[in-house]
């Protein structure tokens, strides 16, 4: 009985398996046939489609990306479409782990040729086999051993080796740091440029000085627009910064995502309301950052930085106490603190005067793009100062940085022509110095206390909140990107190497972070990542109109002149006699006096006599041998009386 039982059980249980098992096999067998019935219906393009596609992935090693492309356009609400630059070639937009087997072998290579162990002169490419996308533009200023020099420009030699694979420049935002060196660049490589609407009316301003507005192809970009290359895809983030319009960049690459911050903070309250998409910066941290290049300016700050809207009481209430006029000196790019100085100027009966080239141009931009609001009743030119009281005037001024030939400076050491210091006159500095620059600003804001004005700066008043992230936000990005790689940008070497610890921190591989210097050569597949080579980079100074034709010799004996100064040697010599007709005769310039110094060049004199005649004795009449026998022999005469060294410049003269 049991036994019939357990063997009626185990029947049971198999005629169980056994239905279940043809269940299965019958649901298989008819979903075939349903495929099978569908290609059938469909004719012959259902399998002409499916080949083709597999054609291709094999030829072209790349997939489609109908999915991705959906995304994209969806999260974009201004428009409904791909900016289609260059080609209608689809873009492989894959996982990270998909890259490993389809791109073996071809890598991407990131090149910084600015922006790095420096503040300024930020310039990046980006290139993947035959097309290179650059970001950014930069300029830096001279430092102090610079002499003469105006500005410093990123060398751009493997760019024009190059140039036949450049697709475009895309620009993050209009600070001269990073768009200052495009007139310079783009007369040698002349290709499109990318960017949002105020960053391109400055470029434009500054491509019309230099008669290339013409000549150059400016392209007009919305946050959420995606600019489609061959190999890449670049989308403008929103970002906050001290200036509007600003963005960070993703770049869809072959390899990967690539976020690249640009200049940045998290301002929670900006003046146009206009917030970071922290949203969009998550997602693309979800689809999988390969690589994020992040802001290092402010890394050695803890906590957040403030907000903008957060010196708009501060200002008005300097304004609303200030007894005469009220000289603002600025950042002529920061648009919003301009419209807070103009708001607290306008509410206590002050007309506003632009003053600075730079100021002037900037400001004629941003009100003609609605990114500045001044009723027109409330704007004067300079010249209508004379027609208003003091108590009804606010100047926003260039020269926050105290240089020598802005407008601030000039009206401090009374070098302006139509702006002198009056009693009871308030200047508000309303920025913080750039490295390098404090003894600028400090020289500037002594002499206007010398003068009698009322100066509030940063350390007196909150006047200035930067533009720049503090480490708590540089975590947030961290935090919501969980990049693979990561590279710190935009700072001197000290911010880079504090921002790398950050990501330590947070548990990013020390194998994974890259430290780099300008003209390294950085290459990644997306699953490795590592510097290989270099390529020509450095720094290209411009001085006046000439552009890389002062280099380190010249800066040296500039450098030499200003230390030790010139001396002139000028002989008059008979050639084929071989005899002195006249001289030596000794010119000092930034030397000494001479005239006090009667006996020292009289000796000097004698030296170089006796030196012409030892020559002569020897019928030396090579004048290249003869001109350095006279600059060794003065120069070690002064050495020994002086412990200077100026610079000796012999001239013979054939009489």
């Amino acid at each position: 009985m049991t036994r019939e039982n357990e063997n009626g059980q185990e029947k049971n249980e198999s005629v169980k398996r056994n239905t279940r098992k043809n269940a299965t096999e019958g649901r298989g067998r008819a979903t075939r046939k349903k495929e099978q019935k569908m290609v059938e219906g469909k004719g012959n393009t259902a399998r002409t489609r499916r080949t083709r596609t597999t054609r291709t992935t094999e030829k072209t090693t790349k997939l489609p990306i109908k999915r991705e492309e959906k995304s994209m356009i969806r999260h974009n609400k201004k428009t409904t479409s791909l900016v289609n630059i260059q080609s209608e070639e689809n873009l492989p937009i894959t996982s990270n782990k998909k890259h490993t087997e389809i791109f073996k072998k071809s890598k991407l290579k990131i090149i910084p040729l600015g922006g790095l162990h420096e503040v300024g002169k930020n310039i990046t490419v980006f290139e993947y086999e035959d097309e290179i996308v650059i970001v950014d533009c930069g300029l830096s200023f001279p430092e102090d051993d610079m002499l003469g020099i105006d500005l410093v420009i990123p060398d751009i030699t493997y760019l024009e080796r190059n140039k036949e694979k450049i697709k475009g420049m895309v620009i993050t935002h209009g600070h001269e740091d990073h768009i200052g060196a495009l007139p310079y660049v783009l007369k040698e490589i002349n290709v499109p440029v990318y960017g949002t609407k105020l960053t391109i009316g400055i470029v434009k301003t500054k491509l019309k000085e230099h008669k290339l507005l013409n000549s150059v192809k400016l392209n007009n970009v919305e946050v959420g627009d995606i600019i489609k290359f061959n190999k890449f895809k670049v989308e403008f983030i929103r970002n906050t910064h001290s200036i509007a319009d600003s963005c960070s960049l993703a770049l869809f690459t072959p390899v990967g995502i690539i976020l690249h911050t640009g200049d940045f903070k998290i301002d929670y309250t900006p003046i146009d309301g206009e917030t970071m998409d922290l949203q969009r910066i998550s997602n693309l941290g979800k689809e999988g950052v390969t690589l994020l290049m992040a802001d290092s300016t402010n890394v050695e700050r803890k906590g957040h930085s403030l907000s903008e809207r957060s010196i708009g009481y501060t200002l008005e209430k300097i304004i609303s106490k200030a007894k005469g006029r009220v000289i603002v000196a600025t950042f002529a790019s920061n648009i919003h603190r301009m419209q807070q100085i103009v708001d607290a100027s306008i509410k206590n009966n002050r007309k506003i005067v632009f003053n600075g080239r730079s100021m002037e141009n900037i400001s004629k931009v941003a009100i003609e793009l609605g990114y500045l609001h001044i009723p027109d009743s409330e704007i004067l030119i300079i010249d209508d100062l004379k027609n208003y009281e003091n108590n009804q005037i606010t100047l926003i001024t260039t020269g926050s940085q105290g240089e020598p030939m802005a407008s601030l400076a000039r009206i401090a050491f009374s070098n302006h022509r139509k702006i002198l210091i009056e009693p009871n006159d308030t200047f508000i500095i309303s920025a913080s110095p750039i490295p390098g620059n404090d003894r600028l600003i400090s020289r500037v804001i002594n002499e206007l206390f010398r003068k009698g004005a009322d100066v509030v700066y940063e350390d007196l008043e909150a006047v200035h909140v930067s533009g720049h992230a503090c480490q708590e936000e540089l975590k947030l990005i961290h935090a919501l990107t969980k990049p693979k790689f990561f590279i710190p940008v935009h700072g001197e070497y000290k911010h880079l190497v504090k921002h790398a610890q950050i990501a330590y921190s947070m548990g990013m591989p020390e194998s994974n972070v890259i430290i780099g210097s300008i003209g390294d050569v950085i290459e990644t597949d997306g699953v490795s990542m590592k510097i290989v080579t270099q390529v020509p980079s450095g720094r290209v100074m411009v001085d006046g109109l000439g552009v890389g034709d002062v280099g380190s010799i010249v800066l040296r004996d500039r450098k030499h002149l200003a230390q030790d100064g010139l001396i002139i040697v000028v002989i008059g010599i008979e050639r084929t006699a071989n005899l002195i007709v006249s001289g030596p005769d000794i010119i000092s310039r930034g030397f000494v006096y001479v005239r006090e110094s009667e006996e020292l060049m009289e000796e000097a004199r004698q030296i170089l006599l006796d030196t012409l005649q030892h020559c002569s004795a020897q019928e030396l009449k090579e004048w290249g041998t003869l001109k350095n026998k006279l600059r060794d022999v003065l120069s070690d005469y002064i050495y020994g009386k002086t412990k200077r060294s100026p610079m000796i410049l012999p001239i013979i003269m054939e009489v």
